[in-house]
């Protein structure tokens, strides 16, 4: 059986959060944007109808929950959620807070400007918010 291993550029783009039921929680290292990559545990897959039915409709619900909660507690004005694998094919979704005042709205967040990482402090305070809504999902 082959394990599950995070692709190496999820892993040098991201920093880890937590584990839902299905996916690990990755924190998108730029902060320009609230930005969270639900990466389904499971080895070898890059389709989401590869997912079984069950896993399927987990995911969508790991992704919409943490979305809602992410616009809420963080005060967004809109959240866009995508699985998009031209660049990385293991499956992934992301889940992206937008705000009418972040550095590229309405522009996708997709190739406009260059990543800016977190400093220690603007990481710890996110991450810190991320786990708290994690923790209070009923996922």
């Amino acid at each position: 059986m082959i394990k599950f291993e995070l692709d190496e550029r999820l892993a040098a783009d991201t920093l880890p959060i937590a584990d839902l039921p299905l996916s690990r929680v990755l924190l998108m290292n730029d902060a320009r944007y609230p930005w969270v990559v639900l990466v389904p545990r499971q080895a070898s897959i890059s389709e989401v109808f590869a997912l079984s039915a069950d896993d399927q409709r987990q995911l969508w619900r790991e992704a919409t929950l943490l979305g809602e909660a992410m616009k809420t507690a963080l005060k967004g004005d809109k959240v866009n959620i995508a699985s998009l694998g031209n660049v990385v094919s293991q499956l992934h979704v992301h889940v992206v807070l937008r705000r009418h005042s972040d550095a590229t709205w309405p522009a996708p967040v997709w190739g406009n400007g260059s990543p800016e990482p977190y400093d220690l402090d603007g990481q710890a305070q996110l991450r810190n918010q991320l786990l708290a809504l994690i923790n209070g999902l009923d996922v």
